[in-house]
């Protein structure tokens, strides 16, 4: 079996394969601050809890844009298995051509995501992660990766302006009924919710001018299911496309 890891600034993704088959997917929040015993416990308890003896892992893959966490999670998942522990960076082969300025510098989340989005989904295509921060991947109709977008992601706007303000309060990540608030809490939540599927929405527009033909869109990451329902355009969620994306690039450099 494969263990799979995506680091994300506010979560850890963790998800394991038998073959093709996902046999589950748990969230962790991330720490600079722990050591590689707890990262150990934790990915134990993720094992444990979904009936999976560590001993069964036969490989392990690791994809991160927290660089003081990715060492510390190699040795935790030395801790509990023998198997080799591949992290995706240079050198690793990836099957996509990727056309921008600095190939270098292309955060290993979006080209994990690519590699999996290409594979299952019809291209010219779009791809958008909700996580901190917003991203778009743009990916042409000859699957080249043309480049893409970063904008501040619903949490982060979120914090900001509570953080910011003197009288405006946190509130959940979800839709009030109507776009127009009434109250102070849900003209918070429209302008959360409803403002970040409308840049999403007007996002997507721009890019389809600036490429001159339409895209499939795919989205993921943990606020994908709240807020895509309030966009206007057709959007796929896949909220494995990070773990599927880590198997394919697994399977081509083992």
């Amino acid at each position: 079996m494969l263990l799979a890891i995506d680091i994300g600034n506010t979560n850890i993704v963790f998800g394991c394969f038998d073959g093709d088959k996902i046999l589950f997917r748990e969230r962790a929040a991330t720490s600079q601050r722990s050591t590689p015993l707890e990262y150990a416990v934790t990915i134990l308890a993720a094992l444990q809890l979904n009936g999976i003896n560590p001993e069964g892992i036969t490989g392990a893959i690791i994809s991160s844009v927290v660089p003081s966490v990715t060492a510390t999670m190699k040795l935790a998942i030395e801790k509990l298995t023998s198997s080799k522990v591949m992290v995706v960076g240079p050198g690793i082969k990836t099957g996509i051509s990727i056309m921008i300025d600095n190939p270098a510098q292309l955060g290993s989340d979006l080209v994990v995501a690519a590699a999996a989005s290409i594979k299952e989904y019809p291209v010219p295509q779009i791809i958008i992660d909700l996580g901190t921060a917003t991203t778009f991947s743009v990916i042409d109709g000859k699957k080249n990766f043309l480049g893409g977008i970063i904008m501040t992601g619903l949490a982060v706007s979120a914090d900001a302006l509570t953080s910011k303000t003197a009288q405006l309060p946190k509130v959940a990540f979800e839709p009030p009924k109507k776009v127009i608030g009434t109250n102070t809490i849900d003209s918070i939540k429209s302008g959360l919710m409803f403002g970040t599927a409308g840049s999403i929405d007007g996002m997507i527009d721009r890019i389809e001018d600036e490429l001159g033909e339409k895209c499939t869109v795919i989205t993921t990451g943990g606020l994908a299911g709240t807020v895509v329902p309030l966009c206007k355009h057709k959007i796929t969620i896949d909220d494995d496309l990070l773990l599927k994306g880590l198997r394919i690039i697994f399977d081509k450099n083992k």
